[in-house]
């Protein structure tokens, strides 16, 4: 960066020390000194805890230098996206994790492991939406556009309860508004899918294989609504705990679900 960028906050720079040098998946305390070395950052206190070395030699190259450069330089070099090649689970979730916190300061890392200005965020709720992070998973599943017009506000949120909830009711929602039926869960299915000559089908319905996949398809849909919108409509949300990989697997099948109701037709 040619120009010099502003100061960032204590408190962000603490943030983003605390996530690099975390004990569980920062970076090794050779590797921040190496890191250190090589973007000529003077490591002022070597011999304590990771996050803290990190913290001092940070905010005293931003006192140093009046500018936050060094610091956003740093944050670029460690996420170099080659460095994750063998392990892209951390690299996102390092990413998360700190554009959570640079989401204060005007910077996301981007998926190339460059920094993009955005708009600030003012409030912890607002941060965790611009780090976009149950949406951009599911984008990159190439979830149903269903999904988001359902699950814009929570999947913002991250809310993995009422994600799934509201994913969840959409299908049903859906086979209501082609069938004109308004029923709900199992008979809807039945009145929907079921018996030998249902209304809507999903593929030509003529060979027994495709009687097969049809019927298939509609337990499916029971299964869903019975697992999980029956259980996340009744039960409190401390009740029912779900994480984030349990959310974009359901999601993720709650998608395939309307890319076939997207071929659906009546056949009566």
């Amino acid at each position: 960066m040619s120009n010099k960028i502003k100061h960032l906050q204590a408190s962000s720079i603490e943030g983003i020390s605390k996530i690099l040098g975390d004990t569980g998946s920062g970076l090794s305390s050779s590797v921040i000194s190496q890191y250190l070395i090589e973007m000529r950052i003077k490591d002022v206190d070597p011999a304590i805890t990771k996050w803290r070395k990190l913290y001092h030699a940070l905010i005293n190259n931003q006192n140093i230098t009046q500018c936050s450069n060094g610091i956003l330089n740093f944050i670029k070099h460690a996420m170099t996206p080659t460095r994750y090649v063998n392990d892209i689970s951390l690299f996102e979730h390092r990413r998360d994790e700190l554009n959570k916190v640079l989401a204060f300061e005007g910077y996301q890392i981007t998926e190339k492991g460059g920094l993009a200005k955005i708009e600030n965020a003012m409030t912890i709720p607002e941060a965790r939406a611009k780090a976009n992070n149950l949406k951009t998973k599911l984008e990159l599943r190439g979830a149903h556009n269903i999904i988001f017009l359902y699950c814009k506000e929570e999947l913002l949120a991250e809310n993995y309860f009422h994600s799934v909830l509201e994913a969840t009711k959409s299908i049903f929602d859906r086979i209501r508004d082609i069938s004109g039926i308004k029923e709900d869960g199992g008979k809807l299915i039945d009145s929907t899918l079921g018996g030998e000559t249902p209304l809507l089908i999903i593929n030509n319905f003529l060979t027994e294989s495709e009687k097969s996949e049809h019927k298939g398809f509609s337990n499916l849909l029971k299964g869903l609504y019975g697992m999980f919108r029956n259980p996340t409509a009744h039960e409190v949300k401390i009740k029912w705990e779900i994480n984030e990989d349990d959310a974009l697997d359901i999601m993720s099948l709650v998608s395939y679900c309307h890319k076939r109701l997207d071929n659906i037709h009546k056949i009566r």
